[in-house]
């Protein structure tokens, strides 16, 4: 995989991140703090992985996550991480039906998050943006939606206003896609990595 060097800087924070939850958790297994931190270090680091790889690592985070919720129920950023992971699979889910199940799942996760912090902002968006989620996921596994996203015009026959209303549409998607992505990385600033004592990673 070819990564850019703010990508590949970012990979880095987070395996050292991931390692320190893992130390932490060996000493202390009930710290939810750590277990949500390291959840959401594995939910960052799986956009680096294949697909298959990238499978495994959400579904890590969502035992993890699990586990925080086992010791208290109404932590509302492990909720929220919860929403994320399941978010995740449902896009990486290529059949509308299971894909939908995963959406429903994090709908209800979002809800929860909501609900123990009404104010959040970021939970609001999460739950407002959710319920576009498996529009979205039709969108994207349609046949030729990479063009789309390449913003192919129509053929010559095709009328100025059709194109433009094409274009609309198409930046529509693609603003929902970058959207979604963005949300999913305010992950890292709302889990607080930089409170959580992290040492900083070895100069390479």
């Amino acid at each position: 995989m070819d990564l850019q060097p703010s990508d590949f800087d970012r990979m880095i924070f987070f395996e050292h991140a991931r390692k320190a939850s893992e130390d932490t958790y060996a000493k202390n297994p009930t710290d939810i703090d750590n277990l949500t931190r390291w959840a959401g270090a594995l939910l960052e680091l799986s956009q680096f992985q294949s697909v298959e790889e990238c499978k495994y690592m959400i579904q890590d985070a969502i035992s993890k996550l699990e586990e925080v919720l086992k010791i208290n129920p109404k932590k509302h950023d492990a909720l929220w991480c919860l929403g994320n992971a399941h978010t995740s699979n449902a896009f990486l889910t290529p059949d509308a039906e299971e894909a939908k199940v995963h959406f429903d799942v994090a709908a209800e996760y979002f809800k929860k998050a909501v609900a123990e912090e009404p104010g959040n902002e970021l939970y609001q968006k999460s739950l407002e943006v959710s319920a576009k989620a498996p529009k979205l996921h039709v969108q994207m596994n349609k046949p030729g939606f990479g063009q789309q996203m390449m913003g192919t015009a129509g053929g010559p026959s095709t009328s100025s206003s059709t194109k433009a209303a094409k274009k609309k549409k198409n930046n529509d998607v693609i603003y929902d896609v970058f959207g979604w992505v963005i949300l999913a990385a305010g992950l890292v600033a709302w889990l607080g990595f930089g409170k959580s004592h992290v040492p900083p990673p070895p100069q390479l």
